[in-house]
Formats: C-alpha cells, structure tokens, sequence
C-alpha cells in the first residue's frame, strides 16, 4: 500500500507586532529629541592658522559681538539656570553687563571647576572691549583661555 503523504503546511509569520514596536520606537525618539536653541547674536569670527580644537563638553563662552554687547553661556543646562535663572535653562547665551561678568565667571568655576573658558568674539568688535573681558578673565584668576577662530587652510 502506498504511503499518504501530508502536505506542508507553510509557517507564516505575523509582522503586525514589529512594525507596532518600531513605530512606537521612531515615535519615542521624535518626542524625546530637543534641538539646539537659536543662537541670540550672529558672530562672524576672524581667520587664523591656529589648529587647537575647542572641547565638546564642560565649556563656557564669552560672546562679543559688533556692537560690543557682551553675551555668556555654559554648555550644561543645569549650571545656566544655577548661574541665570530657570528661564535661562533653554537658552544657549545670556546679554550680560561687564560689571556682572567677574561675579558670574566665579559662581561658574566654582559650581563646575573644570570649566574651560573660551571668548567667541566678532571680527568686527572692537577690541577695546575684548580687553575689557580679557582684563576680568585675568582679575578672576582664568589666566587660560581659548579665542575662536576660523581655520585657514593654506594652499600649497
């Protein structure tokens, strides 16, 4: 007698639950992701020949921008709403008076000591002004700091 042979049965596997959870995945990052805040003042920095790169974290910056008005941000969140206020948690720089900036300098270094300190100022600002925060970096013991550039690439 000849032998019955059963047919396969094909295995199918439901995909519904997959594209369910990548959905509720994509979902979850687009909600969570905060985006850069809009910068306050437009600097165009000057040219230079120098190659040190800035760090990505623990940075405070000093703004200049043409018309000599003095803006300061910290890279953390935390430590611009301890230095300015919870309004300022968000915000990338705050306008700051150079009466204010010696005071502010060390409430920084003193909440995050390996803070490093950077001047991003206008190509166009007057330099009367740069020596003004230059002489309160100075009063305020930060005798090391960076000035941002853009990288000139020489053509050989």
């Amino acid at each position: 007698m000849p032998k019955i042979k059963k047919k396969r049965v094909n295995v199918r596997i439901d995909m519904t639950p997959m594209v369910d959870v990548a959905f509720l995945l994509l979902t979850f990052f687009m909600l969570t992701t905060q985006f850069q805040p809009p910068e306050k003042v437009k600097i165009q920095v000057p040219s230079s020949h120098s190659a040190f790169k800035v760090p990505d974290s623990d940075v405070m910056t000093i703004y200049i921008d043409k018309q000599g008005e003095i803006f300061m941000g910290v890279d953390a969140p935390a430590l611009m709403a301890r230095l300015f206020g919870q309004e300022a948690k968000s915000l990338k720089q705050v306008q700051v008076k150079i009466d204010n900036l010696p005071d502010l300098l060390i409430q920084a270094r003193i909440s995050n000591p390996k803070l490093r300190t950077v001047i991003k100022g206008d190509q166009d600002a007057d330099y009367g002004t740069v020596e003004d925060v230059m002489n309160v970096l100075q009063k305020t013991q930060i005798t090391r700091f960076a000035m941002i550039t853009n990288q000139i690439i020489d053509k050989k």
